[in-house]
């Protein structure tokens, strides 16, 4: 029997309870880190947002940036440029037009283009800053979020923050999750892979899929086997050419039969012919 300290059990506790504590983390990190659904573009040239998925524009939408410019410094009230990430979604659950204040729901729900309200409405996504040129992000409370002047999209009319319709804002809400990139630029919307439309099955004249595919000219020929007839089935094809052919040939004309009165002058012929014959021979 081994007995220990009590300096030393407490070491055994010490290196037990590290070992959990480490095995716990690596558990967590795993189930944590899940990469974020979309990645957005904000084009400030087109004043459109577009949603990506796996470099494909699925969904892209009008906007406004800032009507002061570009730019990163506090107080200046302009959209700063650069990579961006999602850090905070407010509003999951609240109808379109909710006016957010504070980022909190005060019970309003307004109409587009609501007389004389440009409220923060329907959601907010909050951006922090990836690089130095846009650090201030977070703390100037850089949005995305939906705005009730949305006959002013289109054209920058924002004080810093990227303003949407109140409804396509839910929508890009509902795409994107809590660290998605957002990236913001002066240039246009980038296009996007297009997918390759898959290649419809070319048919022959009578219905049959052909050999090769248009489009195809460095695929190898496909080769096809020929069959060649035995004697038997030669003399078989010729009887049933001749057989279709005697068918189809028209049958010959035959005679039309004579009248009654035609066959009558004839015999009146033949009787005064024999008459005649009887009296030169008198």
């Amino acid at each position: 029997m081994l007995l220990f300290s009590r300096s030393s059990s407490k070491s055994l506790s010490r290196l037990i309870k590290a070992a959990g504590n480490l095995l716990l983390a690596g558990i967590l990190s795993q189930c944590t880190a899940v990469p974020p659904k979309g990645d957005v573009v904000v084009s400030v040239k087109d004043q459109k947002l577009g949603i990506y998925d796996h470099g494909k524009l699925t969904k892209q939408f009008v906007i406004s940036t800032s009507k002061f410019g570009l730019g990163d410094q506090q107080g200046s009230n302009r959209t700063p440029l650069g990579e961006h990430e999602i850090i905070a979604k407010i509003g999951k659950g609240l109808p379109a037009g909710a006016v957010l204040k504070s980022r909190r729901w005060n019970g309003e729900v307004l109409k587009p283009n609501a007389p004389g309200r440009d409220p923060i409405v329907s959601r907010i996504l909050w951006l922090r800053g990836m690089e130095a040129t846009n650090r201030n992000a977070f703390n100037r409370y850089i949005y995305i979020h939906g705005t009730t002047e949305e006959n002013r999209l289109g054209k920058p009319a924002s004080y810093g923050c990227v303003r949407m319709g109140m409804r396509d804002v839910v929508d890009l809400f509902d795409t994107v999750d809590i660290g998605a990139k957002v990236v913001i630029t002066k240039g246009s919307l980038p296009p996007g892979q297009k997918e390759k439309p898959e290649a419809a099955e070319s048919t022959a004249d009578d219905g049959s899929p052909a050999l090769t595919a248009p489009g195809s000219a460095t695929s190898p020929p496909i080769e096809v086997g020929r069959v060649l007839a035995t004697d038997a089935e030669k003399k078989r094809a010729e009887e049933n050419e001749a057989r279709i052919k005697a068918k189809t040939e028209p049958e010959a004309e035959k005679p039309a039969p004579k009248s009654k009165s035609s066959r009558a002058k004839s015999d009146t012929k033949v009787a005064g012919h024999s008459a005649h014959k009887s009296k030169a021979k008198a």
